[in-house]
């Protein structure tokens, strides 16, 4: 019995990178998609090539049976046209599943990043496959590295009105892989972490765990985006899947050092 191949976009990113080792143990032949050239190796084959480019898509989605589809950009600008052409490919290639990430909050919060992957899955959902999507809340490595770009600077903006429910990039990547394994299940209710935040809180939890000594200044954000943020239009209040480990047990691992909530 040949074993079915599951292809990995942005395989090598953060959640990428902890899916992959599931899909393995799983039994799964995994192929990654990348946009640098690597030797293939440890169970996996690398395909280089970018989504964006004509030929990228095809070359990857040959002879694949599902395809889970996390790359994106960091703002999520080209994510649309890299999606159409993934689902193009994917649906002459006769593919069985595709299973996407998206945000929670994606069809609530008026912001460029949440539209953008509002309309991946638009995209997804209207293409011919059959098609499993999920919205997770921030990861806490999105929390650490925002921390540590404001802290580069010696006054650092404390959101006071703009809620965060961080959740674990393990347990997104184990969610996601089930949903991988699973049958095609369109919209599935969303996975968040265990506590709701204000980002201020987030952000100086941070500063604290890793020894930055930082003036923080409340800020309020403005416009309708902030609006939004302030109505809590970005969170998954009810019928989410809630991770379970915490903002303070991830820095406490991360920085080897306890953390507490302000």
């Amino acid at each position: 019995m040949q074993t079915s191949t599951v292809l990995v976009t942005g395989g090598t990113g953060t959640l990428g990178s902890l899916v992959t080792p599931i899909l393995l143990d799983a039994g799964r032949q995994v192929r990654v998609l990348s946009r640098s050239s690597r030797p293939s190796g440890d169970g996996i084959e690398y395909v280089s090539g970018d989504l964006l480019e004509g030929d990228a898509a095809p070359r990857a989605v040959d002879g694949v049976e599902t395809v889970l589809h996390l790359a994106g950009g960091a703002n999520a600008k080209s994510d649309p046209k890299a999606t159409r052409n993934l689902v193009r490919a994917a649906t002459r290639a006769g593919v069985n599943h595709l299973v996407g990430i998206s945000v929670v909050g994606a069809d609530r919060v008026p912001v460029g990043y949440f539209r953008n992957k509002l309309a991946v899955e638009r995209i997804v959902a209207d293409s011919e496959l059959p098609w499993t999507m999920l919205r997770a809340a921030q990861f806490h490595d999105l929390v650490v590295a925002l921390g540590n770009a404001l802290a580069k600077s010696p006054v650092v903006p404390a959101p006071t009105s703009m809620w965060w429910q961080p959740v674990d990039a393990r347990d997104v990547a184990t969610r996601i892989a089930e949903l991988t394994l699973g049958e095609p299940a369109g919209l599935v209710p969303d996975i968040t972490g265990p506590r709701v935040y204000p980002l201020g809180e987030l952000i100086r939890g941070y500063l604290r765990a890793a020894g930055k000594r930082r003036l923080t200044v409340p800020l309020r954000l403005p416009s309708k985006a902030g609006r939004a943020f302030r109505n809590q239009e970005n969170l998954a209040l009810e019928g989410a899947l809630v991770a379970q480990r915490t903002w303070e047990d991830f820095l406490a691992e991360r920085f080897a050092t306890p953390a507490h909530p302000s």
